[in-house]
């Protein structure tokens, strides 16, 4: 049997997994990567390629990268390569109905949460902030909906306490991938049933702002305890340090709950080499690694011995 022709669509480094599986699987032909425009980063904004460019470019895939993927032009583009397969994982926008009839097998997404739950763009993160107690990859078969189509496979993976939205990114990534090139050949064949979302137990997970990282001391311990691991590294969870009539930023790096009580929200319980406990609407949270604004990260003896807290001072809102 001829080998399949797959277009690869995806920009974010989650999809760099499920490029490099479908390259060294062997049964299939990337014709060609389609990935966002380079972006300006960095202080000088110099113009930095997608991590999916970057692995196409080392794998010498042709890559396009249009400004608008529902452009006349960059669809007739992708007609013109008659591929039987598009792979979409994490390429940042919407794929217009055109493009979806192209591939005569359609379109298959890599969507890291356990669909209909936290459809959007956000569902790692949002799946450690609901306090879930497990999430997974669903490999789905695009329709023009959000994250509606209907789904060919999926896998499941605890959410350890250990976790953070990095070790859980890294983890899904390399299920996802798996996963693909698992259910491919199935798909192709015709062999697997596709089963429609359930219409009730559905989520959206918005996407994520930098002002969803301050933690509101008023709330209970183990909230803000997910709140830190749902948002690191990006975009950080974060309070300020009271210093009389001013305030300083402090980034949250890890902490765990802890079942001690305390009268005030935000207030210094005790602060040692173990940490810095600070009282919450419900329990408590110890801060383990910290981060002054403009410093390096710190456990908390380091950022004792150069910040000395007393007992009683506030971390506020």
């Amino acid at each position: 049997m001829a080998q399949l022709r797959i277009i690869f669509m995806g920009t974010a480094e989650l999809a760099r997994a499920s490029l490099q599986a479908l390259k060294q699987w062997g049964e299939c032909d990337v014709i060609a990567v389609v990935t966002q425009p380079d972006k300006p980063k960095g202080r000088d904004l110099k113009l930095q390629p997608s991590p999916v460019k970057m692995l196409a470019v080392d794998f010498e895939i042709p890559v396009l990268q249009p400004e608008k993927a529902r452009a006349v032009d960059f669809v007739n583009t992708l007609r013109d390569l008659h591929p039987d397969l598009i792979v979409v994982v994490a390429y940042g926008q919407i794929l217009p109905q055109a493009i979806l009839d192209i591939p005569r097998l359609g379109c298959l997404n890599v969507h890291t949460s356990l669909l209909p739950k936290y459809r959007g763009a956000a569902p790692i993160q949002w799946a450690i902030l609901d306090d879930e107690p497990q999430t997974g990859v669903t490999i789905m078969q695009m329709d023009a909906g959000l994250d509606t189509g209907d789904i060919l496979s999926q896998s499941v993976t605890p959410i350890y306490p250990t976790d953070n939205a990095e070790t859980l990114h890294n983890r899904l990534a390399l299920i996802g991938a798996e996963l693909l090139t698992e259910t491919i050949p199935n798909f192709a064949a015709g062999t697997i049933a596709a089963q429609k979302q359930p219409s009730d137990g559905s989520s959206y997970a918005r996407k994520i702002s930098k002002e969803d990282g301050k933690l509101n001391w008023s709330e209970p311990a183990r909230k803000l305890w997910n709140q830190v691991r749902a948002f690191t590294p990006w975009p950080g969870a974060f309070t300020f340090q009271s210093t009389g009539e001013s305030k300083r930023l402090l980034k949250i790096w890890q902490a765990e709950p802890v079942e001690i009580s305390g009268e005030e929200p935000g207030k210094v319980l005790s602060a040692d080499k173990t940490g810095i406990v600070v009282t919450c609407g419900k329990g408590s949270l110890r801060l383990i690694t910290l981060q002054r604004e403009g410093g390096r990260r710190l456990s908390a003896q380091e950022f004792l011995s150069g910040n000395p807290l007393q007992i009683g001072s506030k971390f506020v809102g």
